[in-house]
């Protein structure tokens, strides 16, 4: 692997085959993809084109996922996801696993393999089984960057461990 990220859509999906194919070469553990802290420097958003706001929701009901901020809580850090073993893993909100279910029946070759609910910590870990080759794998892994967390369609992400 000569190279670590990716903004463009098309660049990501390769830099996540690349990375997965490194994965398997080396015979390591897992894989590990991380969204670039940019992502949280958001500005505020939340009004709509025409500059109201959605008083009473407090959100910009008519704006599409790339006109609105991520929704990311920069107190959970930035998203990230593992690979290895034929699974993905990844830690979410309930909200966001919520739209990882919708997402998955998309994807009729990835499944919900084990949710875990840590006592010491909101959220869950999810790990999801991904029968498929990389190429199936890595459309499936940006559609989670995007689709659960809100990420827009330019994000960088990182291969921060392979």
């Amino acid at each position: 692997m000569t190279r670590f990220d990716a903004a463009d859509p098309a660049e990501r999906r390769k830099l996540y085959v690349d990375a997965i194919t490194a994965h398997r070469e080396r015979g390591s553990g897992f894989l590990t993809l991380e969204v670039d802290p940019s992502a949280l420097e958001s500005t505020d958003e939340s009004e709509t084109n025409d500059g109201s706001e959605d008083a009473e929701l407090g959100t910009d009901a008519g704006a599409t996922p790339d006109d609105r901020e991520s929704g990311l809580d920069p107190e959970l850090g930035v998203p990230w996801l593992q690979f290895g073993d034929g699974t993905v893993n990844l830690d979410c909100t309930d909200e966001e696993l919520d739209a990882l279910k919708d997402l998955l029946s998309e994807f009729p070759a990835f499944k919900v393999d084990e949710l875990t609910r840590p006592e010491n910590a909101e959220g869950v870990n999810a790990r999801v089984s991904a029968k498929a080759d990389q190429n199936r794998i890595a459309q499936f892994i940006d559609a989670t960057f995007q689709r659960v967390y809100g990420l827009p369609e330019g994000f960088r992400v990182w291969v921060v461990e392979v």
